[in-house]
């Protein structure tokens, strides 16, 4: 088992994709020299020079918009965004520009490139730098969205991003980049994820659980307190919101019937509501209890952690949960 930092399996990927594809490049602030705000392109500068691993102006509008036109061309950009709340500086780049040219050109050009930011609360960052949103950017057609858990999810599914020939939104999530994860996969075997295949993370009985990102961890060990309890619990880890693997969770619920969505974007017009409305018509008659969700208030984050933190959905708040609708 190779134990692997999150932000290590990040770099691992980048790493990896430069060396088989020359037309793979990284750009953004800070990537270069430090090696990333998070110290996810730490050495890739040294390795494969300046031009390659591109430190950038503070000018996200700018960054996206070059990484654009460089994907026009041929190239394979991966755009790195120090936080997801600066996408809205850049969203004219993104919903007006990579995602529609495909689209208006009548497939005539393709935009392979890939934005690397990432969201989430918990690291006391106040509300301009703790948001999740990857609700709005699913919300426009041409863009697909990746949500890693763990660090081999990362690599893997970074991989997979990389060698996509349309635009991909890959949020990482903050408060993982430090986390060692086991079960890693080396450079010799080229590990790649599929995009729109949700992984099943334990197998249960008395309800499902559709997780994301960090929420799945906390997920996981809700069910495994839970376990003692003799309450058995399926999580199942979406990867990607788009393209959604609505056939998994399907057929976790018509075995279940009973389904809890935790997602740590705010609940009012996210994606839990998205993903219960999607699958209704295929588990009305299956489910056993109203399907629930858990997301992040309804107010900007504060900075006090105090404040901050009873906001965001913990295992504590899952588990309790998940107790509630198995035994009300």
């Amino acid at each position: 088992m190779r134990q692997v930092m999150y932000r290590d399996a990040i770099c691992e990927a980048l790493d990896e994709e430069m060396a088989r594809d020359e037309s793979v490049f990284i750009m953004g602030e800070d990537v270069g020299i430090i090696g990333g705000n998070f110290k996810t392109t730490v050495g890739l500068r040294d390795k494969y020079g300046d031009l390659r691993c591109k430190d950038t102006p503070i000018s996200e509008a700018g960054i996206v918009g070059m990484g654009v036109g460089a994907a026009l061309v041929g190239m394979r950009p991966v755009v790195e965004l120090m936080f997801c709340d600066f996408l809205m500086m850049a969203m004219d780049q993104i919903c007006n520009q990579a995602a529609k040219i495909t689209y208006m050109s009548g497939g005539q050009v393709r935009v392979p490139m890939v934005i690397r930011t990432p969201l989430g609360g918990g690291r006391s960052s106040a509300a301009q730098h703790s948001q999740s949103l990857h609700a709005w950017i699913a919300h426009i057609p041409g863009i697909k969205v990746v949500l890693p858990s763990t660090a081999r999810e990362a690599k893997g599914l970074l991989k997979t991003a990389i060698r996509d020939n349309n635009p991909v939104l890959f949020f990482e999530h903050k408060m993982l980049y430090t986390v060692k994860f086991d079960d890693v996969a080396g450079a010799d075997e080229d590990f790649c994820i599929p995009f729109g295949k949700a992984r099943v993370v334990t197998e249960g009985d008395d309800i499902t659980v559709v997780t994301n990102s960090i929420m799945t961890i906390k997920a996981e060990k809700a069910a495994n307190e839970l376990r003692k309890d003799g309450i058995s619990v399926e999580i199942i880890d979406l990867r990607t919101i788009v393209p959604l693997d609505t056939g998994t969770i399907i057929k976790s619920v018509k075995k279940t019937g009973k389904l809890l969505i935790v997602d740590e974007g705010h609940i009012s017009f996210g994606i839990s509501g998205e993903i219960g409305l999607r699958i209704m018509p295929e588990v009305f008659y299956d489910l056993e209890a109203p399907m629930e969700r858990l997301g992040t208030s309804d107010v900007p984050l504060p900075f006090s952690p105090a404040l901050e933190l009873p906001l965001i959905p913990d295992e504590k708040k899952i588990a309790a949960k998940i107790r509630e609708m198995v035994r009300p």
